[in-house]
Formats: structure tokens, C-alpha cells, sequence
């Protein structure tokens, strides 16, 4: 059915144009901090999923089709999926951006996509709205680590 190629569309394959955004996004700082702001990313990428693996000894949750004993929509890991790694990468793309570029349109796009990637992953009975939002919160928990007051300031500092 159409409804379930857009679902599947949006729980799965949009996670591809946002890294590829965010990655365009990094492309476009002066070349001489570059490698620093890159560094700074794969920091907060590897610290949300150090965070997510914490986490995940913490709460062992039942996927919503395994409890309902139906097909899941959407593409799914055996594990218990708390926190869920689609929201917790897309977030941390939303957060990288954000602190490196201080781009409010850009970032707000990227957001916007974010939690519809999340919302699917919840409509497609493969996440928990629990799952996602713990996902998202261990993005932005160390986005904050990772960049500090810099996370927070209105203006790109480099």
C-alpha cells in the first residue's frame, strides 16, 4: 500500500538527506577550522552512542509490534531499541549543525525532519515514543558535553 512506502519512507530512508544536509553544512565553515569542527562531530556522535549504551543497561523496554504481535513498518535491529538509534543520530546531525553553523533555517529544517523521522519510527510500532525521546535526549545531552557554552550562544564561535 502507498501508505506504507511513505511510512517506511519516512521512518527509514529520510535518516540518508539529513546526514547528507549536515555533512554540506560542515562543508561550507572556513577551511582552516575544518578539521576541528569535524573532530568535534564524530566526538558527539560517538559520546550520544557511549550515552545510548549507559542508557540501554538502565531500561529494557518491548518493541510496540513485538507486544502487539504484528509486522513492524519499518526497519528495525534485534535488540530491546531503547533508545532508538535513528532518532539518536539524526539528532545529533540536528545538533552538530546547529552549534557549528548557527544556522536557524537549516537547523530548524533538520529538526523538523528529525522528529518526523522520530514520529514514524513510533507510528511504524518499532519504537516507543520512550525509545525516541530517550534517542534524542542522548544527542543533545552530549552535543552539550561536547560543545559546551558554545551549544547555547546565538552567534557561530570557533
Amino acid at each position: 500500500m502507498f501508505e506504507d512506502f511513505v511510512l517506511k519512507v519516512i521512518a527509514d530512508y529520510l535518516v540518508i538527506p539529513i546526514i547528507g544536509v549536515g555533512g554540506l553544512m560542515l562543508l561550507f565553515v572556513p577551511v582552516k577550522t575544518q578539521y576541528l569542527l569535524w573532530a568535534k562531530a564524530v566526538m558527539t556522535g560517538l559520546t550520544a552512542l557511549l550515552f545510548a549504551k549507559i542508557a540501554a543497561q538502565f531500561y529494557q523496554g518491548v518493541r510496540p509490534f513485538e507486544a502487539l504481535g504484528v509486522e513492524p513498518g519499518a526497519a528495525f535491529l534485534p535488540n530491546p531499541g531503547f533508545p532508538s538509534d535513528h532518532a539518536l543520530l539524526v539528532f545529533v546531525v540536528v545538533c552538530v549543525v546547529w552549534a557549528t553553523t548557527k544556522n536557524k533555517w537549516v537547523s530548524a529544517i533538520l529538526l523538523a525532519a528529525a522528529i518526523l523521522v522520530s514520529t514514524g519510527r513510533v507510528i511504524a510500532l518499532v519504537h516507543t515514543p520512550l525509545d525516541v525521546v530517550g534517542g534524542a535526549l542522548c544527542a543533545i545531552i552530549a552535543a552539550i558535553c561536547i560543545y559546551g557554552r558554545q551549544f547555547f550562544t546565538a552567534r557561530k564561535q570557533i
